[in-house]
């Protein structure tokens, strides 16, 4: 795990192993992956980011140990576990998904995550 990853996630400690979970997830999947943590979220990038995770605004999800992934993508997904999509400047799209549990850091979530590296990676 990143060693300034726990500083993150003081104020919301139930979600520091998911937190590991994901990152693990994503390294074994991507492992050049640079990761930096900010004081609103921790970013990943290879080049360009990629993806994100933040806290979630709900006290009730972030008490509950829940993470918020944010990733980018030139079209808008749909899917039920998107919370919302917005698209900041034209052919990119970010969006926006819970993680309330180390079960959702599945095939689904790192497909899009690929998928946003991937479109990430072939910006100039």
């Amino acid at each position: 795990m990143h060693p300034n990853a726990p500083l993150f996630f003081e104020k919301a400690p139930l979600a520091l192993p998911l937190y590991a979970a994901f990152e693990a997830a994503l390294l074994a999947r991507f492992p050049d992956t640079e990761i930096r943590v900010q004081k609103t979220q921790i970013s990943f990038s290879q080049r360009h980011g990629f993806a994100c995770v933040s806290l979630p605004r709900r006290a009730s999800e972030r008490n509950a140990g829940a993470l918020l992934v944010s990733f980018g993508l030139p079209y808008q997904a749909e899917h039920p576990r998107i919370m919302a999509a917005s698209e900041p400047y034209p052919g990119r799209w970010t969006h926006h998904v819970l993680l309330p549990d180390a079960a959702s850091i599945d095939a689904t979530l790192l497909g899009w995550i690929a998928e946003a590296r991937a479109f990430a990676l072939a910006k100039r």
